[in-house]
């Protein structure tokens, strides 16, 4: 069996992008599984549609060229993940009817969008279900940017994230300021959850953002070790996801996101049977 990597020049660059993109997976996906916001990293993934179909519309029908479906992406990512934060603070008891709205409204909006816009959507339905092979070199330079601001911002607010996440009550009385500090992380979210849209697709980035990190935490406690794991597992399931994909030819990320699956599933029996065992 060769490497795909080492004799394809576009599964070269898919397998780059799949690294990078579990640099922020496994990063921000730890912060995800730990505060137990799933869910809403879910709906933050489904509003993208709405705003990408609406650029897409405005570049096709009004000629509007420059505007790029992911500046939409973006846009819709970055205040769907506001609304979700307000809410959350304010109005607790809405929390789970505002995410299934934002949910369902943003892939509503993007089914509209995508019926009255002229031509054929390719664009849209990459963005739907993923397409790794479609990623250019100049993306992977923007991944990276993205990965660096996403450490950064991490790295800098590390021990504030860690006591939001595990005691926001003792965080109040720290004085730390928890609503900014939440509205930031779900910032890194949406940030997130758009530069993995365009490894595998809306409608599979959870489980790249959710299942390495819960993964991770069947075997370690510690956030640090948590986080290097999860990279390292998003890493290593990317690249198995693209060899399987090459092999079968299937659709590299629904592969992938099945390859995940597979192993947290396999993972988890694992480790009840080694619990009933030591009991």
């Amino acid at each position: 069996m060769d490497f795909l990597f080492l004799s394809n020049s576009f599964l070269q660059t898919a397998l780059c992008a799949g690294l990078l993109a579990s640099i922020a997976s496994g990063t921000i996906g730890s912060f995800v599984v730990i505060k137990r916001i799933s869910f809403i990293a879910g709906a933050i993934s489904h509003s993208l549609l709405g705003g990408m179909g609406l650029c897409l519309w405005l570049a096709r029908t009004h000629g509007w060229l420059w505007l790029d479906p992911l500046f939409g992406a973006f846009g819709a990512a970055i205040g769907s993940a506001m609304l979700l934060g307000w809410v959350h603070l304010k109005y607790r008891q809405r929390e789970d009817a505002v995410i299934a709205a934002i949910w369902s409204t943003g892939m509503a909006i993007g089914v509209i969008f995508l019926s009255l816009t002229p031509g054929t959507n390719v664009e849209l339905m990459n963005f739907l279900f993923g397409n790794i092979l479609w990623i250019r070199p100049i993306d992977l330079v923007f991944l990276g940017c993205l990965d660096l601001a996403i450490l950064g911002v991490i790295c800098l607010y590390y021990h504030r994230f860690l006591s939001l996440c595990f005691d926001e009550e003792q965080a109040h009385l720290r004085n730390i300021p928890v609503r900014k500090l939440y509205m930031l992380l779900l910032s890194l979210v949406a940030i997130t959850v758009v530069l993995l849209t365009q490894l595998i697709g809306t409608v599979l980035v959870i489980a790249l953002l959710t299942i390495p990190p819960t993964l991770a935490g069947l075997f370690t406690n510690r956030l640090p070790v948590m986080i290097l794991s999860a990279v390292g597992l998003s890493a290593l399931f990317s690249f198995t996801g693209l060899q399987v994909a090459y092999l079968l030819d299937w659709p590299p990320g629904s592969t992938i996101a099945l390859t995940l699956a597979l192993a947290y599933f396999s993972a988890l029996f694992l480790k009840r049977k080694q619990i009933a065992q030591d009991y």
